[in-house]
This record gives C-alpha cells, structure tokens and sequence, in this order.
C-alpha cells in the first residue's frame, strides 16, 4: 500500500493498488485494526476508479462523427 493520496493517482496506479488491497484482505493475515485502515482505502480507490472510469465514458460519449464515420472532433461537455 502506497502512502500516495488516492486523488492524485491515476486510474491505473489506483486499480493495482486496489488488487493489492483486495488481495491482503482476502488472505485472511491481516489483524483486525489494518483490515479496517485496508478496507477504508479499498473503498477510496474503489470510488476513484469509478469516477476516473465515468469521466472517459463522457469523453468517449463526447465524441462527433463526420458523415463517413470518422472522428471530427468533440462536443462541448454540458455539465449544466
């Protein structure tokens, strides 16, 4: 486990980190105390991932197509 705040990982720093987590909890060698600090941290990255993951759906969603079917460039974001 990193001591890396988990907003300024990326997606993919915070997935790894979230199998670690995963994993030493399911080993079942974990005292009680850290299963608890574990479990705080995995449910964090857990909510960054989904985040990170619904911000490049929108991206992708955002994405405009010309007539042939080729990428053209993208639709401002309404987050209104």
């Amino acid at each position: 486990m990193t001591e890396t705040p988990v907003t300024e990982m990326s997606f993919e720093q915070a997935m790894k980190e979230l199998e670690a987590v995963v994993g030493r909890l399911e080993s079942g060698d974990v005292p009680l105390e850290d299963s608890i600090k574990l479990y705080e941290r995995g449910a964090a990255l857990k909510d960054h991932c989904k985040k990170k993951l619904a911000e490049a759906e929108e991206k992708v969603a955002q994405i405009t197509f010309d007539e042939a079917g080729q990428p053209k460039g993208t639709a401002p974001l309404d987050v209104s």
